[in-house]
């Protein structure tokens, strides 16, 4: 197969879907590789780095839709390039379907294969191609966090670890899932005083084993987060139903309860967001404050570190595109389950229930196109 690997173009996304050495891998499988000028330079990675890998450089990402069989972002497909994408495109990526009614509708009429990196599962139901961004984003929540705790900032003025005399800061993290542990590690880390929430109380049991001392862990009901985000500096949502909308687990009378400049870092948010006040940012404009809470919902948090989060990414991805380029995204998915997960959306049919539920649309089993 022919594979594209395009330029990202959505606001201040410094990140590419392979690095050069992922480059070298694909050749080394037979394949050829087309990747858009300058598309690494975000993260660090030069056109001359892609051609020694054995890559061709395109001038456009027109030249890259026109001419690969399989095309690879790491943000979904932006609006300019809707009528790019060819029918039976495979277009691997990172779409979050559920989060925008338009994007759906618009991938759908396209009629490609939409391959979700989201939806890819593991052997044991992991997410292994959302776990390092995961991993990543759940990091950066806290550094986020304590920055806009700072005065200056809007925030209450809070140090997250304290000081000899001075208590420590209290973080809320509800779910405890990859974003909500590496989040409770930098935050426990720091010396705050840190909560994390879950409904899978063999989860709990866990991450009892193997948190902290300053971490507490607890059932999460209603009450216990109408409790909590009073007693919160920062409280990150760190909530993820695979393929489907986040639900709204801090509502807006909860809001009113909390202390004048605490901090909301909602990692939901593309997803749709965990909080009822949320709604997406940007890195140059990352926060917007309601009843004197500051929200920070940027909803591509990785690409603030993109050297970091290529590499990682590419580390999961990149079997997983192998896999697909060599067998053909049919066979790759009736010989490998996880990867029949990723089908989204095949010719125009929504083949993943999440997404077709998120906005009433008509569900296809994936078996029946197999």
């Amino acid at each position: 197969m022919i594979v594209g690997i395009l330029k990202e173009i959505k606001s201040e996304e410094n990140r590419v879907s392979m690095t050069p050495s992922g480059v070298e891998v694909m050749k080394g499988s037979g394949h050829s590789v087309l990747v858009e000028k300058s598309a690494g330079e975000g993260s660090g990675f030069s056109n001359a780095s892609y051609t020694e890998a054995g890559a061709e450089i395109a001038d456009s990402s027109a030249e890259i839709f026109k001419r690969s069989d399989m095309v690879m972002h790491v943000k979904e497909p932006q609006a300019s390039e809707y009528e790019l994408i060819r029918e039976g495109q495979i277009v691997f990526t990172y779409f979050h379907f559920a989060a925008s009614e338009e994007l759906t509708r618009a991938i759908l009429k396209t009629k490609a294969v939409a391959m979700a990196y989201e939806t890819i599962e593991g052997p044991n139901r992991s997410l292994p191609l959302l776990t390092p961004m995961s991993e990543v984003a759940g990091r950066m929540a806290v550094h986020e966090g304590a920055k806009y705790l700072e005065r200056r900032q809007g925030g209450r003025g809070i140090l997250l670890g304290g000081v000899p005399g001075v208590p420590p800061g209290t973080v809320l993290i509800i779910g405890g899932g990859t974003v909500g542990t590496h989040a409770a590690l930098m935050a426990c880390g720091l010396g705050a005083k840190v909560y994390i929430l879950d409904m899978n109380l063999e989860r709990l049991r866990h991450l009892s084993e193997v948190m902290p001392k300053n971490c507490f862990l607890m059932m999460s009901t209603p009450a216990t987060i109408r409790e909590l985000v009073k007693e919160a500096d920062v409280v990150i949502g760190a909530v993820l139903v695979p393929g489907a909308k986040a639900p709204k687990l801090l509502t807006r009378d909860m809001l009113k309860t909390m202390k004048k400049g605490a901090v909301l870092v909602d990692v939901a948010i593309d997803q749709g967001g965990c909080f009822e006040t949320s709604k997406p940012t940007t890195h140059s404009d990352p926060i917007y404050t309601v009843d004197d809470v500051v929200h920070y919902c940027v909803a591509n948090m990785p690409g603030a570190v993109p050297m970091t989060s290529t590499i990682a990414l590419t580390n999961a991805t990149l079997p997983y595109a192998v896999e697909i380029t060599s067998k053909g995204w049919k066979q790759a998915s009736r010989e490998n389950a996880g990867i029949k997960y990723g089908v989204n959306m095949v010719e125009g049919r929504v083949t993943y229930k999440g997404v077709a539920d998120a906005f009433g649309l008509e569900h296809t089993q994936i078996d029946e196109l197999l």
